[in-house]
């Protein structure tokens, strides 16, 4: 990779500028650089990932942390400030990156470094079902998209090939989801687990009855980014070769069942952005690490962009950074959505819109928990997820309640009940020790599971990104204001996931032990004011920018181009405007594609029609 230092790129007038070098900045990168354009990334936090010491670097980081959280293995960056699990707080605070002045606390979390998010995520690369785009059109509920899922269609499977999904055709084909004949994913779907299988051949089959209607379960395997054994009838009977390790391709081309995806594959057999960035056309792309764009130059006649200015620091810890200005002929925003809704706010673009900052969403997470009554299910091995049940993901229900997807996890408790390490020392402070010690402790782990089960969120203007002057970082930057909140809607999709979850139990055989306290930060009541619950933050940033008909009511276009500057385009999950149930990365990639597309096709000089 290029890295080149800001005086350099100064030097230099690129046909387009990209802000941020995770995925959609990756995509967007290599998309533009091997049709010839000359692209420059401004990056806000370090490269140390791009050489594979670097990436062994941040293994050993994670070995070392005490707290397992989506960003242990990255070290904490002052420059580059991102929000953590462990500075979220019940009530409204100042405490963390995030200022959170909502009724309930904003959780999920973000990676400031080259590569991004995909440092940390799961990997789950699941489709949008294609009523999720016309939920207002079917349901009376959300916005619907300017474009539906056929015309995404060509785009997800250009995404798929990028990010090397593992899946099988048959098992993805439900619920209106819709591939060209003779599709076949890159790689085929990762083997199901013990668990999965033990808990399929109890579930497959159960009815669940919601307004009236039955819905038949099945367990599925999950679609992922993760390299397993390579399709050979792929693209026609070409194949699909796995992308390994970045600088060392030698290892990650076989998934080998580590159980740290989230925060780290210690040998890269997951996607991660730096991949996209290694498979780049080097000699047209230039990366500036270690420098926070601040402020986009606005031309007061044309509207357009003339300049992206950024604060570049020598070290993390270094507070007297030099400025810069870098230029281009088109700019793209590609950091995480809350980052570009901030940038947008401090350089008073996109003003005329009036929703710059709103519809923030998220999946907010409910877990459940228990223990097999008699078969264990030995988690803690593999992948955290290789299956899930997906058929509550629609219904005619959605016109009252949220729908939701049901993540079987291979983790037992550790997520909601820090097993098995709390398990260990309960144990031991209890009196056991030897024989007698690993005996009680494997009982318990080997019988644990947990329900990861994502629920939609609407668009809600009330839900929200803003900033104020009273609110800087250490690098004198705008810290995000975040007011958030869970609607009526959402709430009572909880309640209808639990009630179904303790169905599925009771047909699993499996005790419940899924606890929630009005001490969690993210405790709430439904709507009845009966029921509590506890919500986790999926990492599923979205909205803020969202696309649109008009632009009274969106940021950008179709095309994924801004309204109000012409060569101004914004990409990431922050221009989705529903999610559905799905995990939103593989569509955030497919948008991300289409919009490379159509930058392409703009600084080639073909028009497309302006809405």
């Amino acid at each position: 990779m290029n890295i080149i230092t800001p005086e350099q790129a100064e030097k230099n007038e690129y046909d387009v500028v990209i802000v941020g070098g995770g995925i959609s900045g990756a995509i967007v990168a290599k998309t533009l650089t091997q049709a010839g354009k000359r692209c420059l990334i401004v990056e806000a936090g370090t490269g140390l990932g791009t050489d594979y010491q670097g990436y062994l670097d941040y293994l050993n980081t994670f070995y070392t942390a005490t707290i397992k959280i989506p960003n242990a293995p990255y070290p904490s960056n002052p420059n580059a400030p991102e929000p953590l699990e462990t500075e979220v707080s019940k009530t409204p605070n100042d405490k963390g990156y995030f200022v959170q002045r909502g009724e309930l606390p904003f959780s999920s979390t973000y990676t400031r470094y080259l590569g991004g998010t995909t440092l940390h995520w799961l990997g789950t690369s699941l489709r949008m079902l294609p009523e999720d785009f016309r939920t207002h059109s079917l349901y009376g509920v959300g916005i619907d998209w300017p474009i539906d899922y056929q015309q995404l269609e060509p785009w997800y499977r250009k995404a798929e090939l990028e990010l090397g999904v593992s899946a099988n055709v048959e098992e993805q084909s439900y619920l209106g989801v819709t591939f060209p004949p003779g599709y076949v994913y890159p790689m085929h779907g990762l083997p199901a687990s013990w668990s999965d299988k033990q808990l399929a051949s109890r579930i497959d089959g159960m009815k669940v009855i919601d307004d009236g209607k039955t819905h038949i379960l099945k367990v599925r395997g999950t679609p992922a980014a993760r390299n397993s054994v390579p399709n050979s009838a792929y693209d026609h009977g070409r194949g699909y070769t796995p992308k390994g390790a970045v600088g060392n391709d030698k290892v990650g081309h076989r998934c080998m069942g580590n159980s740290s995806c989230v925060p780290i594959c210690p040998i890269q057999a997951k996607y991660n952005a730096l991949k996209t960035l290694d498979t780049a056309n080097h000699e047209k792309l230039d990366i500036v690490l270690q420098s926070v764009a601040f402020q986009l130059d606005i031309d007061p006649h044309s509207k357009a962009i003339s300049g992206v200015q950024f604060k570049h620091y020598q070290y993390p810890g270094d507070f007297t950074p030099s400025l810069h200005t870098v230029k281009g002929k088109r700019y793209v925003l590609a950091a995480h959505a809350v980052a570009n809704a901030v940038l947008l706010l401090a350089s008073d673009a996109c003003k005329s819109s009036k929703v710059v900052g709103c519809h923030l969403m998220d999946h907010p997470e409910l877990l459940t928990w228990g223990l097999t009554k008699e078969t264990p299910l030995w988690p803690l091995r593999g992948p955290l997820a290789t299956s899930g049940i997906e058929d509550l993901r629609t219904g005619s229900f959605r016109k009252h309640h949220a729908p939701y997807r049901f993540e079987m996890g291979n983790d037992g408790w550790l997520w909601p009940a820090q097993a098995p390490s709390k398990d260990l020392n309960d144990l031991v402070d209890g009196g056991k020790f030897g024989t007698e010690l690993r005996q009680e402790l494997k009982k318990q782990v080997s019988r644990q599971f947990r329900f990861g089960i994502l629920v939609e969120q609407l668009p809600d203007p009330k839900n929200h990104v803003t900033i104020d002057k009273q609110f800087l970082d250490k690098m004198g930057n705008y810290r995000p204001i975040i007011n958030y909140t869970l609607s009526d809607y959402t709430r009572d999709g909880f309640a209808s996931a639990f009630d179904v979850s303790m169905e599925i139990f009771k047909q699993a055989d499996i005790d419940n032990h899924s606890r929630y306290s009005e001490k969690d930060p993210g405790y709430f009541l439904c709507k009845d004011k009966k029921r509590g619950f506890t919500f986790n933050g999926a990492g599923h940033f979205a909205g803020t920018h969202c696309m649109g008909s008009s632009p009274e009511s969106s940021v950008v276009n179709k095309y994924q181009r801004t309204w109000e500057h012409p060569n101004l385009y914004l990409v990431g999950c922050g221009n989705m405007i529903n999610m559905g149930t799905s995990n939103p990365t593989l569509t955030m990639s497919a948008l991300t594609f289409w919009a490379a597309h159509n930058i392409l096709q703009d600084l080639n000089g073909v028009p497309y029609a302006a809405d």
